[in-house]
């Protein structure tokens, strides 16, 4: 069929769904024709921006934007196939020329009896399952020597994924009831925070116990939750909105998957309890387009809160009433950054916005809204729970509470472990079993953090313990790298990860991330010359002082750190 002589029936319920929130619903509007036809043919675009009254240039805009739309036919199924750093340590890359080798075909192409489309994808967030892949809405780990023939039919999910440490405070459900139990969650201790602050507690109550319990946020900036939540609450206009960032896209970092997953009642708990607080009525939980199980697990969640007077009017009584909407995003890790986020939920490209104006006060549909990921709003459902005092009683005086930390790489388990804050890196990688050979680097923080060598293993995770050691805690990032590596290639992943996710809006990181990826093709070639790396360092500044977000001030962090540490590695061979 070709594209002129599409049936538009099927668009018909989707338009009359949309159409009366306008362009605020683009994504979603996108994502379900897209679903029904199998790909955004331009009679299909034409009718979605005439019906949600946005330029038909500026829809094609947004699906350009957003590597998982299509404007042109492909397969039946996706085989994505993850070529993070730490798949490729693994062995990403032999997996995806394995798979076009089987199909003959090159990364993006269809297959030719259309049943696949194979794709690399920088990240998938299943670091603790690599080398991973995505067949359709299945993920899956793989072994190297697998053949295509045998799991690309017939894919076997991973499970949740490893989970420990002591004390269990957020991740105590997770693989210990059925997620969408409703009865479960409560049985175990769910709720109890949004019943205890609906029941006895002001608003402004609750603003104060987060911030007594001196909560910073769990998304890399550490911003203090209570202040955020106090700023918004304050704030002059109406209405106000929360939005929890599920945007988990940087490589190494899965904590909020197994959150979603695992323990889904959880998050909607702190939502809600957020929404409370500032006084809110809706809510949105923007998850990436990646984490399919993930986004159903939470839609069945937020169905049954509903079902059960936990979502909805009136509250348990209240008189409070507050709702939240599940969007997904469309590959883009560039959305993970706020004001990125709320753009693509008004329905337009991620692009940063300038600040100030801050989101406590212009945020979502220009309103003010408080924006936490999905550790910050379970960690302070679990103090609105437990009490301030609680919480302070483990970690540090400056870092108090726990953490999750996502351990990956060269360890014998990967996974999610939950400690206080102060636990010494050596001590937290043998929760995960001890190295698997020996260390030749930590990436701390995330793609975004910096390397540790192997003399820093007994630094603290704590912000002020990592911050002294020249380190940062970021999203809670421990990729070990042991000495069987070859560290330029786990570099050159890196550099082409942030060329890649570069948004283009500012010239310092749509330039600079792509000479940092030049040079260093040349440093795994071997013959990266002194004025290369003086480039990079120049590089590497330029984009960290001058990029608009966070994610070119950061894109050469990393990289840098390594130059500065092990310099030898990117000399000329």
């Amino acid at each position: 069929m070709t594209s002129h002589s599409l049936n538009l029936d099927k668009l018909k319920p989707i338009l009359e769904k949309y159409t009366p929130d306008g362009r605020a619903q683009l994504l979603p509007a996108l994502w379900e024709a897209q679903a029904a036809y199998g790909y955004l043919a331009e009679p299909v675009v034409a009718a979605i921006s005439k019906a949600l009254r946005v330029p038909f240039a500026e829809v094609h805009g947004v699906i350009e934007f957003y590597t998982m739309f299509y404007n042109q036919p492909v397969g039946h199924t996706f085989v994505r196939v993850c070529v993070s750093p730490i798949c490729t340590q693994l062995g990403g890359e032999q997996i995806l020329d394995s798979v076009c080798g089987h199909f003959d075909v090159q990364p993006g192409e269809t297959t030719p009896d259309g049943n696949y489309t194979i794709e690399a994808v920088e990240c998938l967030g299943l670091c603790d399952h690599a080398p991973a892949a995505l067949v359709g809405d299945i993920p899956l780990s793989l072994e190297v020597a697998e053949a295509p023939s045998s799991w690309v039919p017939s894919p076997q999910a991973v499970s949740l994924g490893k989970v420990s440490g002591e004390p269990r405070w957020l991740t105590a459900r997770c693989g210990a009831i059925a997620p969408t139990d409703i009865n479960a969650f409560q049985a175990h201790g769910g709720y109890a925070a949004l019943k205890k602050a609906l029941g006895q507690m002001q608003p402004a109550d609750v603003i104060a116990e987060v911030e007594a319990s001196q909560l910073s946020g769990r998304g890399g900036a550490a911003f203090p939750t209570g202040l955020k939540w106090k700023f918004t609450a304050g704030a002059a206009n109406n209405p106000k909105y929360i939005v929890c960032n599920a945007d988990e896209s940087e490589p190494g970092t899965f904590k909020d998957r197994v959150l979603m997953e695992g323990d889904p009642f959880f998050i909607l708990e702190g939502i809600t309890l957020a929404g409370y607080a500032i006084g809110a009525e809706k809510g949105y939980i923007y998850v990436r387009g990646e984490y399919p199980r993930a986004q159903k697990t939470l839609q069945t969640a937020i169905d049954n809160a509903r079902r059960d007077g936990f979502l909805g009017q009136n509250i348990l009584g209240s008189g409070f009433s507050f709702e939240i909407e599940l969007r997904s995003g469309a590959g883009a890790y560039i959305c993970g950054e706020e004001t990125a986020l709320f753009e693509s939920i008004e329905g337009k490209r991620g692009y940063p916005r300038l600040k100030p104006p801050f989101p406590t006060t212009n945020g979502l549909f220009d309103q003010p809204t408080v924006i936490n990921n999905v550790e910050t709003l379970c960690t302070a459902a679990w103090i609105l729970a437990n009490g301030a005092q609680a919480y302070k009683s483990v970690g540090t005086e400056k870092s108090p509470g726990t953490k999750l930390f996502c351990l990956s790489g060269d360890v014998a388990n990967p996974g999610v472990y939950e400690a206080p804050f102060g636990i010494l890196m050596s001590d937290l990688i043998d929760l995960a079993g001890g190295v698997v050979g020996d260390v030749q680097a930590v990436l701390v923080g995330g793609a975004a953090g910096s390397f540790a060598g192997p003399e820093q293993l007994d630094v603290p995770l704590s912000f002020e313990g990592l911050w002294d050691a020249g380190l940062s805690l970021g999203s809670g990032v421990v990729n070990v790298v042991n000495t069987e590596r070859d560290l330029r290639i786990y570099l050159l992943s890196l550099a082409h990860f942030f060329a890649h996710e570069s948004c283009g809006k500012c010239f310092p990181c749509q330039l600079g991330s792509r000479r940092q990826l030049e040079i260093l093709q040349k440093v795994a070639a071997g013959n990266a010359t002194k004025a290369d790396l003086a480039a990079l360092e120049d590089v590497g500044f330029a984009m960290t002082q001058a990029s608009l977000c966070g994610l070119g001030q950061t894109a050469g962090t990393a990289i840098l750190s390594a130059l500065q540490k092990w310099p030898e590695i990117f000399s000329h061979q």
